[in-house]
């Protein structure tokens, strides 16, 4: 036992670490044995009703998002790394703009403009005479195909991001070598480029994929019913926690497929560059139709993914300025600042004491827990909102039941009926965006730097606090920015976690645009928007 003391397996910083990882993977465990162990068990009846049509609709949405983020965001990536058309500049960072509305947003926003009522329909039945929906035909919106459409108009910069890191990473001599055999265009594209930078649209796609079954606001809004909305039906409506752990695990299982499938689509692969400085590429000059259709290819996925949606929104939120001051967006924005700012800075320190913890001891315990840790991200929020609702509850009540014992007064509920759980939930799905920032921050500064200070006096703390501190500011406000734009943006946690009568700005807009009264959700959308802008601009700025 000495020994092992002294190796550094219980010194604070890697028992502080143990216990973060357990923390985060807490919530993953309790929905498994919550499913194993529900106090009713309605799995038969779900498997001969509802469940098929989850399933089928879960796997449709993740199959058609899939492919079409995977050809938006490669052909994008391709087209703006290989060629100089008009506006390609523009369009290079233009293309990530969609990552900073969200996706219900612009279901909203779509739904507003093609409706029976929108402008769109209004200005044919002006243009043509129309007097009502008898008279023409006009596709309905609210299908699961129009679910996809708007998913992967907001998902496809997952997957032009890394194509395009992918594609700038290529020789330029393997395509030289190839225009000389005579391949050209999109043999180019398909037959060298698409190849190369497949394990990076693997990665792209799987995140994309990953996101549409987290959704909970485009397939309610649309109809589609899904697993995520089927825990809301089963846990909310039919009052069985035990079921919506079913269905929660029923995802995690999928999460756990996808992630498997995309690490062996990249180990069955290997793609080296050679040692010595690779050739860059040079772009090619298109000219005439060429030029306006590569143009167009990427201006289409902008303007679905940003300039549609914010259009809408601006317009409805400028009908009324007297909202921009009302008491709820107010108290919304204020709740939304509280409780992502909260998670943010737990997230990012317990990050900071983890990956330094594990770097402080030579065990393999804790390095083998911290990829344990990234699995929140995989979770819908949904999941994890059963994983941790559920036994707080049951410690709140506990809580409640000794305070009162000990002092005759009643506390109420500590845990659920405040915002804490809101908080804990998002720094268990957002741990993975800081332990990854932290890790690569960590990674960046040359051991001979700590190895000084230990060697002047300074403590375990005092070099994190001295030398890799200061070193990884820039690093450290990345991640709390990234993670304070995801929890703005995060809805279906939020909605089964937060107390009676607490929105935040998500959950404004969803309130409002359910009932239809878009104009009453825009303001709490262009605030939401305008966070999600912050993350893009500096997302662009480090990605030139």
């Amino acid at each position: 036992m000495r020994r092992l003391r002294a190796g550094g397996v219980l010194n604070p910083w890697s028992l502080g670490a143990l216990v973060i990882a357990a923390l985060v993977a807490a919530p993953i465990a309790t929905v498994v044995w919550l499913a194993f162990n529900p106090v009713e068990n309605i799995w038969p009846h779900m498997m001969r009703t509802t469940l098929p049509r989850y399933m089928t609709n879960t796997l449709l949405l993740m199959v058609g998002v899939g492919a079409v983020t995977a050809i938006a965001g490669s052909v994008t990536a391709w087209l703006v790394s290989m060629y100089r058309f008009p506006g390609a500049r523009v369009l290079e960072y233009a293309l990530l703009l969609p990552l900073a509305v969200p996706a219900y947003v612009g279901a909203y926003a779509l739904v507003d403009l093609l409706e029976y009522s929108g402008p769109v329909q209004v200005a044919l039945r002006e243009a043509f005479g129309w007097t009502s929906a008898r008279d023409y035909w006009f596709p309905r919106i609210r299908t699961r195909g129009f679910a996809i459409l708007v998913l992967s108009a907001a998902l496809y910069p997952y997957v032009y991001l890394l194509a395009r890191a992918a594609f700038r990473e290529q020789s330029g001599a393997s395509y030289e070598v190839a225009r000389a055999l005579g391949a050209g265009g999109w043999r180019l594209f398909l037959k060298v480029g698409l190849p190369l930078a497949r394990p990076a649209i693997a990665v792209g796609v799987a995140l994309a994929m990953m996101e549409t079954v987290n959704d909970y606001g485009v397939v309610s809004y649309f109809a589609v019913q899904t697993l995520t909305t089927g825990i809301f039906s089963v846990w909310l409506s039919a009052g069985n926690p035990g079921g919506a752990a079913q269905l929660a695990s029923v995802i995690l299982g999928l999460m756990l497929l996808l992630v498997a499938l995309e690490r062996l689509s990249r180990n069955r692969q290997r793609y080296f560059q050679s040692a010595r400085q690779t050739r860059p590429i040079q772009k090619r000059r298109l000219q005439g139709l060429a030029a306006a259709a590569a143009t167009l290819t990427c201006v289409t996925p902008v303007a679905l993914g940003f300039l549609v949606p914010l259009g809408v929104i601006l317009w409805h939120a400028l009908q009324r300025p007297d909202l921009w001051l009302a008491r709820g967006l107010v108290q919304a924005l204020q709740n939304t600042l509280t409780v992502g700012g909260a998670a943010a800075m737990l997230t990012v320190v317990a990050a900071l004491f983890l990956v330094y913890g594990v770097r402080m001891t030579g065990r393999s315990l804790p390095r083998l827990l911290l990829p344990v840790t990234t699995i929140g991200y995989a979770a819908p929020g949904a999941v994890l909102a059963v994983g941790i609702l559920i036994p707080l509850a049951g410690l709140d009540h506990r809580l409640a039941d000794g305070m009162e014992l000990l002092t005759g007064r009643d506390p109420g509920l500590i845990l659920t009926g405040t915002a804490f759980a809101v908080v804990l939930a998002y720094a268990v799905r957002f741990f993975a965006i800081a332990q990854g920032a932290a890790d690569a921050a960590f990674g960046r500064i040359p051991p001979s730097l700590p190895m000084a200070a230990r060697s002047l006096g300074r403590g375990r703390a005092g070099v994190l606090r001295d030398v890799y501190m200061p070193l990884m500011r820039g690093s450290v406000g990345t991640a709390l920015l990234l993670v304070f734009v995801d929890c703005v943006k995060e809805l279906p946690g939020t909605l089964l976690l937060r107390p009676f009568n607490y929105n935040t700005l998500a959950t404004l807009v969803h309130e409002k645009a359910s009932t239809e009264a878009l104009t009453e959700a825009a303001p709490a959308a262009v605030l939401i928007i305008l966070v999600g802008l912050g993350a893009v601009a500096l997302l662009a700025r480090a990605t030139r």
